[in-house]
């Protein structure tokens, strides 16, 4: 059943085609993905789509009789309510009665509660009540009676998605879900999506929300639209598949330009009906050789100041704001090339950290050192701060004209710029005009022009694309400095960080060393032995009887063999999750890979899941 139908549909701002006689559905059930580079149109679509903006061509249509809500990346809400009020905003009968019971509850409206009871029996609510304290529990939402006036821009986010969740509509619309929310809350949207029957279309970066929550990822590229029928891994695969084949039908269009070009500039200025024709096909040859595929796969080697050997120091550090400790007697000395991820619940103290480290803020207790040769490159969470009326390269060059790289070369501003996907026509783009992740992507190639070699990055990936993400990796993972990253994108972490601090709420800060991923299934593990341990039942034992719990000789013999082999299969995992984020597969080569990492993701899941029961019972 289709619940969404967009035909044809166009959108130009002034000379700039966004898209072009676009058409694709959404089917009841699907859950899609939109991506595409940033200023591209993604926001646009979805604007045109909820009715706040015409197309310039084409119709959208949804299906009579569906409920549709749609996330903005800033939803309004509404100050004169509770956060409570506007989580159950809906005027449906069973939301109104489970509105008034929850505020009966609070205000201790015991005539009221009586008198509500009977209802919230008969509409079978006491699951959905349930349902609600999970959802504003788990999203931080804890004081629901309190008014929703000077409420934080991810507060007022995470205020509309729970009402969103909770209302339960048909077709869900989000527009950049996982912004503002922390590592924790993400994970359980994400299982929380995954299991719903909910029709979703949303527009994200985060790339493991992709993989594990979407079934159809469309994509805006030049202008047209491509669709693929399946996760985020599919959608690699395919898309390489489709840009090989590309590249083929490019250096043929290529070779016809030479020739027509050499036949265009010997022809006379009158010419004839016939070599007209000519000319205007030579129009769309022209058009088609001059594509940019390899927009993606660019290197960014540049080579900052030496560091010497004493970089930064952290002794003693502690911090809290009234009676709420951060964290207490942090210390830590970082080490050349080193590249530290930072997690956490929001309000656990990252950016405080980054911030101490930085100097902006001072510690209750201890010092930071800082080496005389260390240069800091900031990334933070407000943004760049730029006069309207200044074009693009001109924000590049006030920093520095050129930029030396490892091999003694030198990139200029322009350049740099192309490597972020400015091209040399949007560089003499006025600032005012950007989209908001093209602002983004601007600040962060401004702080590398300043070439440091001590990079904090704090949330660097909100509004940023897939692509400009990817570019942002190659650089991280090459860069010869120091980089401290502050980020909820769990793929991010996983793909460049050595080692993680992790803020776990108790005071203090965890060092796990390896990927962020490995620390939280090391956690679902230990809850999930605590679990097991916490049921299972005193027994006395018997001296002269053998439990019925001991291994057998062939299970001892399969457990021990499992030990050895799945340390074999994750380090295999691991070699070609690089050859496949190394960009250099052919396309062929790269089906061949992503089917066997596949292949062996669901081996490590069977044979972990055995090795588990196993170790219950290998005492």
């Amino acid at each position: 059943m289709n619940l969404l139908s967009v035909e044809d549909v166009s959108k130009r701002y002034g000379d700039r085609l966004l898209f072009n006689e676009i058409s694709f559905g959404i089917q009841k059930g699907q859950k899609t993905a939109l991506v595409a580079k940033n200023g591209t149109g993604k926001t646009s679509l979805l604007k045109i789509i909820a009715g706040i903006e015409p197309p310039d061509t084409g119709k959208v249509t949804f299906r009579k009789d569906i409920t549709v809500a749609i996330l903005d990346q800033d939803p309004k809400i509404n100050g004169a309510k509770t956060i409570l009020e506007n989580v159950l905003q809906s005027e449906i009968p069973s939301i109104k009665v489970l509105r008034e019971y929850e505020i009966a509850i609070h205000t201790e409206d015991f005539k009221a509660i009586e008198n509500l009871i009977p209802e919230m029996d008969r509409l079978k609510l006491w699951d959905t009540e349930s349902k609600i304290t999970q959802i504003l529990g788990v999203l931080n939402l804890h004081d629901v009676h309190r008014l929703a006036t000077k409420l934080s821009g991810g507060e007022e986010k995470r205020i509309a998605l729970a009402a969103i969740l909770f209302s339960n509509p048909d077709l869900i619309i989000l527009d950049e879900p996982t912004n503002h929310l922390d590592l924790e809350m993400i994970e359980w949207l994400e299982k929380f999506l995954s299991a719903s029957n909910v029709s979703l279309l949303m527009v994200t970066h985060d790339r493991y929300f992709l993989e594990n929550v979407c079934d159809n990822i469309i994509e805006i590229d030049n202008e047209q639209l491509y669709s693929y029928q399946g996760n985020f891994t599919y959608y690699l695969t395919r898309k390489a598949e489709r840009q090989a084949n590309d590249s083929v039908n490019l250096e043929k269009a290529k070779n016809v330009f030479r020739k027509e070009l050499d036949w265009i500039r010997r022809q006379p200025k009158a010419r004839t009906t016939k070599s007209k024709a000519r000319v205007d096909n030579f129009d769309g040859i022209k058009q088609e050789a001059s594509k940019n595929l390899n927009e993606e796969s660019i290197a960014i080697d540049f080579k900052p100041e030496r560091l010497g050997n004493k970089i930064i120091e952290l002794h003693n550090i502690s911090k809290s704001y009234d009676d709420k400790m951060l964290f207490s007697n942090f210390n830590y000395k970082f080490q050349k090339g080193e590249k530290v991820g930072i997690a956490g619940k929001n309000g656990a103290g990252k950016t405080t950290l980054l911030n101490i480290i930085t100097g902006t803020e001072q510690s209750d207790t201890g010092k930071v050192v800082v080496g005389e040769t260390v240069s800091i490159g900031i990334f933070n969470q407000a943004g760049l701060k730029l006069k309207k009326d200044v074009r693009v390269i001109e924000v590049l060059r006030d920093i520095a004209e050129v930029i030396e790289q490892k091999d003694g070369k030198t990139v200029d501003a322009a350049r740099l710029l192309e490597k972020f996907l400015f091209n040399r026509k949007e560089q003499h783009k006025f600032v005012s005009t950007l989209s908001g992740g093209e602002k983004r992507r601007l600040y962060l190639v401004s702080v590398l022009m300043s070439n440091p070699n001590f990079l904090i990055l704090d949330e660097p990936t909100n509004d940023l694309d897939i692509i400009t993400l990817s570019i942002l990796e190659d650089y991280i993972k090459s860069f010869i400095g120091c980089v401290v990253l502050v980020t909820h994108d769990r793929y991010l972490l996983d793909k460049v960080a050595d080692h993680t601090f992790v803020f776990e709420g108790d005071e203090k800060i965890k060092d796990h060393v390896g990927k962020y991923s490995d620390y939280r299934e090391s956690l679902k593990l230990a809850k999930l032995q605590a679990t097991k341990t916490k049921n299972i039942s005193p027994k006395v034992e018997k001296p002269k009887k053998e439990s019925k719990n001991k291994l057998t000789y062939k299970d001892k013999l399969k457990f021990e063999t499992l030990d050895k082999e799945i340390p074999v299969l994750e380090n295999k995992k691991g070699l070609l999750n690089e050859e496949i984020s190394s960009g250099n597969l052919p396309s062929e080569e790269l089906v061949s890979k992503i089917e066997e990492l596949s292949k062996i993701s669901e081996e490590i899941e069977i044979k972990s899941v055995i090795w588990i029961e196993l170790a219950e019972l290998y005492q």
